[in-house]
């Protein structure tokens, strides 16, 4: 299921580009500015929902942060529970973690141990505001199936074509992107 032409217009048009941002020469994705608006978060929601309402899912796990927003709301949708994906050192509990790369170094995420386990061998759909060299997505990918569950689809609202991530991450994953950049 893909958005139609006015619902990706409603959704990309709700979408600020702020230049420069973090540093120069960056085109920063900002999705504030689509949560604010009732129309756009609706359409995005409605049609998270009609995409994968028939998945039979058992948890939607969210990218630390903004994947918390899209992602609990479309698990309290579904009726399913939410899993946190969190940086290094933000759980609580016994967790396990997965390393990845940045251009600048290596970073580290964290699920707790026991996130998936009151289901066998769970569906979990990951989720994240924007794909762009994938390294932390395909961390949690990998992170979710360590976990015990199965990774069966990563979700983005926005992907940037131009970089490699969705290519890295299909082989770990399905990847489903609302809007996409070139």
């Amino acid at each position: 299921m893909k958005l139609s032409q006015t619902e990706k217009k409603i959704i990309t048009n709700a979408i600020r580009d702020i230049k420069d941002f973090p540093q120069p020469g960056i085109i920063f994705k900002d999705i504030t500015t689509l949560l604010n608006n009732k129309e756009a978060y609706g359409v995005l929601m409605n049609h998270l929902y009609q995409k994968y309402k028939e998945y039979n899912l058992d948890f939607i796990a969210g990218i630390d942060a903004r994947g918390f927003i899209f992602g609990a709301a479309l698990a309290q949708m579904l009726g399913i529970g939410f899993v946190p994906i969190r940086k290094k050192g933000k759980l609580p509990y016994t967790t396990i973690s997965e390393k990845y790369s940045l251009e600048y170094g290596i970073d580290e995420i964290e699920v707790h141990l026991d996130a998936f386990s009151s289901i066998p061998h769970a569906k979990v759909l990951l989720i994240d505001d924007l794909i762009a060299t994938g390294g932390t997505a395909n961390a949690a990918a990998k992170l979710i199936n360590q976990a015990g569950a199965n990774c069966v689809e990563a979700c983005f609202v926005i992907g940037l074509n131009f970089l490699d991530g969705i290519k890295n991450l299909k082989q770990t994953t399905n990847v489903y992107t609302l809007v996409e950049v070139d």
